[in-house]
């Protein structure tokens, strides 16, 4: 539970650690909140011969409304999201989503842009994000760049991030006032990760996205054409393991699983529809 020997070094602005990033290669992780950087070092998982600390750069901590969306600093902390009254009445399922990450000395010191580009199938501000249509910015060498939620997440803990990008930005539509929202989360204690979790956003296109069901952070597409052909809840739920490759681990199997997002789904897609 050591982590292999690595130089450290401090970057107080995101042109700095674009410099360090372009020295170093794929030899630097940038280091956030920690929390999910730290626990791959200590189980030598990762093994980066320098660290970059970006948690002092104080441009990245923010929530505003810029040209009718909503933009989120990648460097807020889980607190701030969970904490914003912008997010709270324009996209209420992040928020909430955000208060839901393990406990408090977590979501104060874990930060929205860590987590989404850890891009860990088991969490829950991917799905979120999925959810309700957002997009990232990406900042690089050759200038900035926007990256939709559905390309972010490609492999299993890999993102379409290139080594020597830096995550600056989040990016979600404002929800329509009363548009009908859920997270539905199971878990077998309170803190753990979600054994299978659900993000419903209604409106005009349903969009649904399932946590734990696949090897990346994923919509199903399934249960929103059942939604967008006129299916009910629980029908539309039914076919929620349609195309999943959910993990098999000692919290369950894929059949367990498969059934799990079912059930999640229909809950979610009953309190998204109340009025």
């Amino acid at each position: 539970m050591i982590p292999a020997g690595f130089d450290y070094t401090v970057a107080e602005s995101s042109d700095a650690a674009l410099a360090a990033l372009a020295e170093h290669g794929d030899e630097a992780k940038l280091l956030a909140g920690g929390h999910s950087l730290i626990p791959l070092l200590k189980f030598r998982f990762a093994a980066p011969s320098v660290l970059v600390d970006i948690g002092r750069i104080d441009d990245l901590s923010y929530i505003r409304e810029d040209d009718g969306h909503l933009a989120i600093g990648a460097l807020s902390t889980h607190r701030d999201v969970e904490s914003s009254d912008l997010l709270k009445q324009g996209a209420p399922m992040l928020a909430h989503v955000a208060s839901q990450i393990g406990d408090p000395s977590v979501r104060h010191r874990g930060t929205i842009g860590g987590s989404l580009a850890h891009g860990d199938p088991a969490s829950d501000l991917p799905a979120a994000l999925l959810a309700l249509g957002g997009s990232v910015v990406a900042k690089g060498p050759n200038g900035t760049r926007e990256i939709a939620a559905t390309e972010l997440f490609t492999s299993f803990l890999e993102t379409a991030l290139q080594p020597d990008e830096l995550l600056t930005e989040i990016r979600v539509p404002k929800v329509a006032a009363g548009a009908g929202w859920s997270y539905q989360k199971f878990n077998r204690r309170a803190q753990d990760w979600a054994i299978v979790a659900a993000a419903v956003q209604m409106g005009d296109e349903p969009r649904v996205a399932l946590v734990n069901m696949a090897t990346t952070p994923i919509r199903s597409s399934a249960v929103e054409a059942a939604l967008g052909s006129g299916a009910g809840a629980t029908d539309a739920a039914a076919v929620a393991a349609e195309g999943m490759s959910p993990p098999e681990d000692l919290n369950g199997d894929a059949e367990y699983r498969g059934h799990l997002a079912s059930v999640l789904v229909e809950r979610a897609i009953l309190e998204a529809s109340t009025p």
